[in-house]
C-alpha cells in the first residue's frame, strides 16, 4: 500500500483524509503523464479519461476538482455522472480510454469519499503509476529522467475539454442485459441499492429481463448512501423479502462492486456461499477453467471443506478484490472473490460487479430450477466472529511479540477445528481480529484473548 492509496483507492473523510486540492493534483498529474506517454509513443492524440461518481454530496466536489486538473494538463474528461465502479471499468476497457476514475468510498458512510484509479483495461491502476501520483501530491516527483515539483499546464488549444458521456452508462446497462441468458418472467426480486450508484441501473436491468422488481433505498440525497441500507445493513432487504414473499433479494454497496443475496426464507447468502454455488455450477458444466477458485484469507473453513468434497481447488490471497483479480489474471482463473460480496467473473469483468453477480446467481437458480436456499444447503459455514480494534500504528501491532504469542496460543488451541486471523485494514486505521470455530462461544473466547493483548499493550485509540 502507498502513502495515500490503499488497497481500494485514495480514501478518507472528505476534505480531511482526502481533499479537493489533492484530487486536483491527481488530475493534474494523470492528465500530463498520460499525455507524455502518448507523445513518447509518437501518438499526438489527446488522452481521454472517463469519470464516474457515487451519490455522496462530496462526489461533485471531487469530480470538478479532478476534471479541472485533467483538463488543465491537456486531457479530455468524459463524465458518466452517477454510476457504478464496474461500469467505469467496463467503459474504460471497451471504449479505448487511457484510464478510468471512480469517485467513491464504497461501503463507508457519506462523509467519507475516495478516488479509485483504473487503467486502460479497466483493472486497478499499477503501483508504479500510483507511486508517481503520490510523489507529485507531496511536491517532488521523478519521472522521465528528471524531477518535477510542478508539471506544465496545457495552453491554448491544448487545454482539455469535458464531454457528457451518459451514453456510456447506458451501454453498460445494455451489456448487463445481454448477459441474462434466461428470462426472469414470473420471478419476484427484491433490490436494495443502498441509496448509491446502482439506484438507476439495477432495477432497469432486472425489469428488462422480465422480473417483478421491488426496490428499496433508491432515493439518494447526498447523505444517506449506505445509511442502514445495502450490503452492510442487509436487515431491510431481509424484511422486504419475507414481507412480500419474494423469490430472492440482492443488496449492493455504495458503488455496487459488491453484492450479497437473501434467499426466499430471508436468510443471508454471503460471498462464500455465492462462490460455492457458482463454482459448483461451473464445475458441473466443465466451465471451471483451471479447476480453481480464488478466495481471500477471510473465506470460511466450511467453504474449503465443501470445495474438497467437490474436487475443486482453491487459492488464498490477501484481502482485497485487487489481489484476487491479480492472482486470477496471472493464473487464468475464471472465478474468485471475497466473503464481503466482491465476486469476480473474469470472463465478463475485471473487477467485482454487484449487479453482474446477482445476474449470475439468477442464472444458477434458473438453470437448476432450484430455490437459492436449496443451492446453498450443502455448504456448512463455521461460526465466525470478527472484531475491529482502532489503533494508531497498525504495523506496530502486527510486529508485537506479545500479540504474536497470543495468536500462536489460540492457533494451538484450535488445531484443525478452527482458525484465528489478525490483519490490518487496507482502508481504515483498524486491526481486524477474526476467529472461526465449531461454536460461537469458542469464537468469542479466541477473538477476545487476542484483542485484550492489543488493548493491554496500549495500542487501542478512541
Amino acid at each position: 500500500m502507498g502513502k495515500y492509496f490503499g488497497t481500494d483507492g485514495f480514501r478518507g473523510e472528505a476534505n480531511v483524509g482526502v481533499t479537493a486540492d489533492q484530487a486536483f493534483k491527481v488530475g493534474r498529474f494523470l492528465g500530463w503523464y498520460l499525455g507524455e506517454l502518448r507523445r513518447m509513443r509518437g501518438d499526438g492524440e489527446t488522452p481521454k479519461i472517463v469519470i464516474g461518481k457515487d451519490t455522496r454530496r462530496s462526489s461533485y466536489m471531487f469530480e470538478f476538482s479532478l476534471i479541472a486538473g485533467l483538463t488543465a494538463s491537456g486531457a479530455d474528461a468524459y463524465m458518466l455522472h452517477v454510476t457504478t465502479t464496474p461500469s467505469v471499468s467496463y467503459i474504460a476497457r471497451v471504449d479505448d480510454f487511457d484510464c478510468g476514475i471512480m469517485i467513491s468510498a464504497s461501503h463507508n458512510p457519506y462523509y467519507d469519499n475516495g478516488i479509485k484509479l483504473l487503467n486502460s483495461m479497466g483493472e486497478k491502476m499499477d503501483d508504479k503509476t500510483i507511486s508517481l501520483i503520490e510523489d507529485y501530491i507531496d511536491g517532488d516527483v521523478e519521472v522521465f529522467g528528471r524531477h518535477y515539483k510542478e508539471v506544465p499546464y496545457a495552453l491554448r488549444d491544448k487545454i482539455g475539454k469535458t464531454v457528457d458521456y451518459e451514453a456510456g452508462r447506458n451501454r453498460y446497462i445494455g451489456y448487463l442485459i445481454s448477459l441474462g441468458i434466461y428470462s426472469f418472467r414470473g420471478l419476484r426480486v427484491g433490490l436494495d441499492c443502498a441509496n448509491g450508484s446502482s439506484w438507476r441501473i439495477a432495477k432497469a436491468v432486472f425489469e428488462a429481463l422480465g422480473a417483478k422488481v421491488y426496490v428499496i433505498n433508491v432515493s439518494p440525497d447526498g447523505q444517506n448512501i449506505n445509511l442502514n441500507a445495502g450490503s452492510t445493513h442487509i436487515e431491510g432487504l431481509q424484511n422486504l423479502v419475507k414481507r412480500e414473499k419474494l423469490d430472492v433479494g440482492f443488496a449492493y454497496d455504495g458503488d455496487a462492486d459488491r453484492c450479497l443475496a437473501v434467499d426466499e426464507n430471508g436468510d443471508v447468502v454471503n460471498g462464500d456461499k455465492i462462490l460455492y454455488i457458482y463454482a459448483k455450477y461451473m464445475k458441473e458444466r466443465g466451465k471451471l477453467i483451471t479447476n480453481t477458485v480464488v478466495t481471500t484469507v477471510m473465506s470460511n473453513i466450511g467453504l474449503y471443506k465443501a470445495f474438497d468434497k467437490l474436487g475443486i481447488n482453491y487459492a488464498k490471497t490477501a484481502v482485497g478484490d485487487r489481489y484476487v483479480y491479480e492472482y486470477m489474471a496471472a493464473n487464468g482463473n475464471r472465478l474468485g472473490g471475497e466473503q464481503s460480496g466482491h465476486i469476480i467473473f473474469s470472463k465478463y469483468a475485471c473487477t467485482g460487479d454487484g449487479v453482474l453477480t446477482s445476474l449470475k446467481i439468477m442464472e444458477v437458480m434458473l438453470a437448476n430450477k432450484e430455490k437459492l436456499s436449496v443451492l446453498c444447503a450443502p455448504l456448512k459455514i463455521y461460526p465466525q466472529l470478527l472484531i475491529n480494534v482502532k489503533v494508531a500504528d497498525k504495523a506496530a501491532v502486527l510486529a508485537d511479540a506479545d500479540v504474536k504469542a497470543a495468536v500462536e496460543r489460540v492457533e494451538n488451541e484450535l488445531g484443525d477445528s478452527g482458525r484465528i486471523l489478525v490483519r490490518q485494514s487496507g482502508t481504515e486505521p483498524l486491526i481486524r481480529v477474526m476467529a472461526e470455530a465449531e461454536n460461537d462461544a469458542i469464537c468469542a473466547r479466541c477473538v477476545n484473548e487476542v484483542a485484550e493483548v492489543i488493548r493491554a499493550k496500549g495500542y487501542e485509540v478512541e
